[in-house]
């Protein structure tokens, strides 16, 4: 079997990998598929770089629940000051008595002229 990795084509895998092409550009221009290109870095030793798949999720705390509280939104997510009403809610639901009111509409009886 005839090797792939000839003096040259180290080089230019150096070279190329320097410039931060990935793994499957370098491939394509060196005429071999992407884990050749992986594995010659890996015997190489070539410094890492961070996989273009993984992606950094920031989590952030947006309020504290201390006990039952009611679960209506006061202004919009990732805006300064956005909060929770947390007043107490009413039994088996999530909001209080207010912004129950506005959450629960009371179905229409049959046979009434509501227009």
């Amino acid at each position: 079997m005839e090797t792939v990795w000839t003096q040259e084509r180290v080089e230019q895998l150096g070279r190329l990998w320097k410039e931060g092409h990935s793994t499957a550009e370098i491939g394509r221009r060196l005429g071999i598929t992407k884990n050749a290109v992986v594995g010659k870095a890996h015997r190489l030793s070539l410094e890492p770089r961070p996989s273009p798949v993984k992606v950094v999720i920031k989590r952030r705390v947006v309020f504290d629940i201390s006990g039952p509280s009611c679960s209506w939104p006061i202004g919009h997510p990732g805006e300064k000051g956005f909060h929770f009403c947390g007043e107490r809610p009413i039994a088996g639901k999530p909001y209080c008595a207010e912004h129950a009111a506005l959450a629960y509409i009371r179905p229409k009886r049959e046979g009434s002229n509501a227009a």
